[in-house]
């Protein structure tokens, strides 16, 4: 393969860029695998004769794609913003051959554009979910390593309690009046908890009435019988894992009267129902918004955002007894 400089190759990546931006605005990629697929080819198209591009590589190595000891790792979104979680901070599945890495972020939201950055300059936070993982965009904000003072090589090559130490200590400078640093682990687990934790009945209406419909989106299971075990699992865990938020009350969420009442006074009736009626809008505003790996996660596939209501209905209905949901939820959709 041709040999090349930092130069060269953030030369070729602006041409990448470039190109993909006019494709783009011509025609918006639909999926992020289809964009992945589209950089790999225009790299093979623009690049040196001699250059070498994996169409097949690892489905979870870090970064994407490797070119020598050259790596970009490819970022999507349909949403208008710049802004991504990126891999973890632990990085188990890193590409060792690969010393310099890039970020290509395709945003098809607003005006479709492409730019690339080096991928140090645009980590800019860190958050957890299941693990901790960074997050990137492509603006001029401080990069993480500036704000933990260590440049990202030496923190790739840090053992995992050594990263964590970092990551404490950053997460504990933003903790705000009221929030405790809770989550401790110190290794790469399969499951684990966000940096700050806050009690729902402390949170806005607002807050409230956002969260209960991503979680009523994310856990269409909360429309079973009462006397389902563990229908409300999911949605504690996504509160909690995903916003830092414990409720110790879940099923208050959606079957009690305060929340079941708010539209109309008359008691009686199905509770969980009136719940989600009061949050329809809400609910279908998440369904437009929340990141697509949440329905991987939550519901086992990718749905496009435009159908995501349609897929809930679906699955509420089989779910539910005594009820139908399509027939007295979201009637105002248009067909």
């Amino acid at each position: 393969m041709t040999d090349l400089t930092d130069s060269a190759f953030e030369g070729l990546l602006s041409k990448v860029a470039y190109r993909l931006t006019i494709e783009a605005q011509a025609s918006p990629f639909q999926t992020s695998k289809d964009f992945e697929t589209r950089v790999r080819e225009v790299l093979r198209e623009l690049g040196d004769d001699g250059l070498t591009i994996d169409f097949d590589p690892h489905p979870h190595v870090f970064p994407d794609i490797a070119v020598g000891e050259y790596g970009v790792e490819v970022k999507f979104t349909t949403n208008d913003t710049w802004r991504s979680v990126a891999n973890s901070i632990f990085e188990g599945s890193r590409n060792t051959a690969v010393k310099a890495i890039y970020v290509v972020f395709g945003k098809m939201g607003g005006a479709p554009e492409v730019r690339w950055g080096k991928y140090d300059d645009c980590v800019i936070h860190v958050r957890t979910s299941h693990v901790p993982r960074f997050e990137v965009e492509m603006s001029t904000r401080e990069s993480l390593f500036k704000k933990l003072g260590i440049a990202y090589s030496d923190f790739a090559v840090l053992p995992s309690d050594e990263k964590m130490r970092y990551i404490r200590q950053y997460a504990r400078a933003r903790l705000k009046t009221g929030e405790r640093l809770w989550w401790l682990e110190d290794t790469d687990q399969e499951h684990s908890l966000p940096a700050q934790a806050r009690l729902y009945m402390n949170l806005t209406q607002e807050e409230k009435r956002r969260l209960r419909a991503e979680a009523a989106l994310l856990c269409p299971q909360i429309v079973k019988p009462s006397r389902s075990k563990n229908k409300y699992d999911d949605v504690v865990l996504y509160l909690l894992t995903y916003h830092g938020v414990l409720c110790p009350q879940a099923r208050d969420l959606f079957s009690a009267g305060s929340v079941a009442l708010r539209t109309s006074s008359e008691r009686g009736g199905n509770y969980v129902q009136r719940a989600l009626q009061d949050i329809e809008k809400e609910m279908e505003a998440a369904a437009l918004r929340l990141a697509d790996s949440l329905f991987v996660e939550y519901w086992g596939k990718s749905v496009k955002p435009e159908d995501r209501i349609a897929e809930w209905l679906l699955a509420a209905d089989r779910l539910a007894e005594g009820w139908k949901p399509s027939e007295v939820l979201f009637l105002s959709r248009a067909d």
